[in-house]
């Protein structure tokens, strides 16, 4: 039985490898990049036409280059290509294309898991009589330990250190366990606990916007196993929170079967004013797409408003995605985008082919006039400088009351029948 077992595997690699490896049929796109004395390759979109390319939202750009790297006649399919590049028709026909996202995110909550079913692998693979070192994830992963803490104590000088003491003291053998696997794996990052959040460190640290793969450059894109991985978003990095399973098939190579989406386009102009938060922003902007509708949608911010906000700021914004029930709220990378790498430590070396390349793939959005805004499925627009102060909560965050409304609100509150605010 063991032996029907190999022979039907070896036949289905076969097979695989027999498809995967057939050549891409727009291997003809590939162009050379000089920087710095460094010479990269990348495959130029423009090249499908750079008409029906510049009238592309930025963020479904990123799908498409993805799918001309990618396009091997079994996975991904020419098909899929006219598909992405006819967007404007084929976003309203619900057509499935084929994703695979560069990367993976995972926090320990859904790490463990993950990594306890690639062991599970090798071990299965030793069974059979192969080697377990075959079994790794055949993209980056990145593991972040920040679930696993709680507050034992809290007010004194010490009581970090006493929490992360009794946090390695309550996981010891969850941690032992992915030390273990970062050691063993091919492809895998384990940020250790106290790092941060999971999103503040891949804001920061794991982020590549750009990434070079032996010399060949494309654009930095993921899937996480936390709804909030939207926040990378305002980073110009294409990604959405999945589930374990999900997250596990693109570890394994396997690319997202997903519907082409609609895009709304979201216009600010304006800056908002001193004494408005960008918590103020995002509750204001959750209101709007609430009432819109986005659900199974990209939003993707746009305008000369764009320019006023800082990364922080916009990371917030996209953080809320879930919240107003996008797939994800998108800001293409500017020139904010790089100002924060530089504040992040990133190389000048890093930085110079993230920008270069971005240009010359027409990824890189600027609001000085001399670009045309592309089409949208439909749009709205917010003049930043008339966001006010607010709160909202505590459930639904589009229920958002102005602060000088607030009195008028809490006493109405007061006299209502007993269910919503009352």
């Amino acid at each position: 039985e063991t032996k029907k077992t190999i022979k039907m595997y070896k036949s289905i690699f076969n097979l695989t490898k027999k498809f995967s490896t057939s050549s891409n049929p727009y291997a003809s796109l590939k162009k050379s990049l000089k920087v710095g004395g460094q010479e990269y390759q990348y495959f130029d979109i423009n090249e499908l036409g750079k008409d029906k390319v510049e009238k592309l939202p930025y963020s479904i750009r990123v799908l498409l280059e993805c799918a001309v790297r990618n396009c091997d006649e079994f996975k991904f399919k020419k098909s899929d290509v006219e598909k992405i590049l006819d967007w404007e028709n084929t976003s309203q026909q619900d057509v499935e294309i084929p994703f695979k996202p560069a990367r993976v995110l995972l926090q320990d909550f859904t790490g463990v898991p993950a990594v306890v079913d690639l062991a599970a692998m090798r071990d299965a693979m030793v069974r059979l009589g192969g080697s377990p070192d075959k079994i790794n994830p055949l993209c980056p992963v990145d593991l972040v330990i920040d679930h696993s803490v709680q507050v034992d104590f809290a007010r004194t000088p010490d009581a970090l250190e006493k929490n992360e003491e009794m946090e390695f003291k309550r996981n010891h053998e969850r941690f032992e366990f992915l030390k273990w696997g970062q050691n063993a794996f091919d492809n895998f990052l384990i940020v250790p606990p106290g790092s941060g959040i999971v999103h503040q460190v891949n804001l920061e640290y794991l982020a590549r916007v750009v990434f070079d793969s032996n010399g060949t450059l494309y654009p930095d894109s993921l899937v996480g196993t936390d709804s909030h991985t939207t926040m990378i978003n305002g980073l110009g990095v294409v990604a959405w929170g999945v589930g374990g399973i999900e997250g596990e098939a693109t570890m394994l190579g396997q690319p997202i079967s997903m519907v082409l989406p609609q895009v709304i386009g979201f216009k600010f102009t304006g800056e908002l004013p001193q004494t408005s938060t960008a918590t103020d922003l995002v509750l204001t902007v959750t209101e709007m797409l609430r009432k819109k509708g986005v659900v199974g949608k990209f939003v993707e911010f746009y305008g000369p408003g764009v320019n006023t906000l800082s990364l922080a700021d916009r990371a917030t914004v996209a953080n809320m995605s879930p919240e107003y029930g996008a797939t994800m709220g998108y800001f293409p990378v500017d020139a904010g985008t790089l100002e924060y790498l530089r504040q992040t430590n990133r190389s000048s070396d890093k930085i110079a082919y993230v920008e270069q390349y971005l240009k010359a793939q027409g990824l890189f959005r600027v609001y000085d006039g001399s670009q045309e805004d592309p089409v949208f499925t439909d749009t709205l627009e917010l003049d930043l400088s008339t966001v006010r102060g607010c709160v909202s909560g505590p459930k639904r965050p589009h229920d958002r009351v102005a602060l000088d409304n607030m009195k008028k609100d809490w006493n109405a509150c007061l006299t209502n029948k007993v269910g919503f605010k009352g």
